[in-house]
């Protein structure tokens, strides 16, 4: 570091900014998150009925809802853990919290949901290839009783889905099994009334590449998060371009630009700059114009060229 830097009691100035106010933003009520709570019971003793009830009837597309429906009934537990841990401190060991559990959860999940919709990909091509009999009744009573439940479910969630991105994606999934029990029921209709049996293969695949393209599709964003990644939404050039624009401020360099989270994102940089208390502006800069809520700031009055590398 350049000898012409501040004295040593000013020569690392580290500014940490948490915004308070954003933690009340996105928050859930108790009483919601009880209702998650319930609502995952629920889910999964309807993913046994219907695991059950398609092995009865000999149907892959309602083991397919079934499926899907575990899936969701375990992003809706992940999301209950997520919002009851989210309150812990964090300690020497996690100094960050333990904010990304709810991301690592839904990383796994993921991986479940693509194997799964692999599966029933293979079970419905087969199905189309060699159909089998199957009752149509069993399918549409419990895809009926699935219906229920998922729209209640997606009721539930959509209450705080406009202000939490996590409730948010509760109620997409819980709406997606809502409309993929009605297609059951209609393959449930064709199998009753036409005797047509390859409908429950054509359902199962409908499900299997919904259920393979939601994971692939969220697939990139929770691995950019876990390596750390700079947000899609957020340009780093513009950032240097901002902070330039504050008087005094002769440069920016070694900026670090990441998410800890779905919702809260970190900075670190050094400024070129003689005023050391110029920090306060752009933590607010950052916060204001970026939604950075998190900012770690060191004051420099030259260029640390030689030990600096990103």
């Amino acid at each position: 570091m350049s000898e012409k830097h501040h004295s040593h009691k000013h020569e690392h100035q580290h500014e940490h900014h948490h915004d308070l106010c954003h933690h009340h933003h996105g928050e859930v009520s108790e009483k919601s998150v009880h209702l998650l709570l319930l609502s995952f019971i629920i889910n999964m003793l309807l993913s046994i009925a219907e695991i059950i009830g398609g092995i009865i009837a000999g149907s892959v597309s309602l083991i397919g809802d079934a499926l899907h429906n575990t899936s969701d009934a375990l992003s809706i537990l992940i999301a209950v853990i997520a919002f009851k841990i989210g309150h812990k401190k964090a300690s020497l060991k996690y100094t960050y919290g333990f904010k990304r559990a709810e991301i690592i959860g839904g990383f796994v999940n993921l991986i479940l949901l693509f194997i799964s919709g692999c599966y029933l990909l293979f079970e419905g091509i087969t199905r189309l290839i060699k159909p089998e009999p199957i009752d149509g009744y069993i399918i549409i009573w419990i895809s009926i009783l699935a219906l229920i439940i998922d729209a209640t479910t997606a009721k539930i969630s959509h209450h705080d889905a406009h202000h939490n991105t996590n409730m948010k994606m509760v109620f997409i999934h819980n709406l997606a099994d809502a409309l993929g029990s009605v297609g059951v029921i209609v393959s449930g209709l064709f199998v009753v009334w036409f005797g047509i049996y390859r409908i429950d293969g054509i359902i199962a695949l409908l499900i299997a590449f919904y259920m393979i393209f939601q994971s692939v599709v969220s697939f990139p964003k929770i691995v950019n998060i876990l390596m750390n990644a700079a947000p899609d939404n957020i340009d780093i050039e513009q950032i240097k371009k901002e902070i330039l624009k504050i008087k005094n401020i002769r440069g920016v360099h070694h900026i670090h630009l990441w998410s800890i989270n779905e919702h809260d994102i970190s900075l670190e940089c050094h400024i070129e700059a003689d005023d050391i208390e110029i920090t306060p502006k752009i933590i607010k800069l950052l916060k204001e114009k970026f939604d950075i809520t998190h900012s770690n700031i060191q004051i420099e009055n030259d260029k640390c060229c030689s030990q600096c590398h990103l």
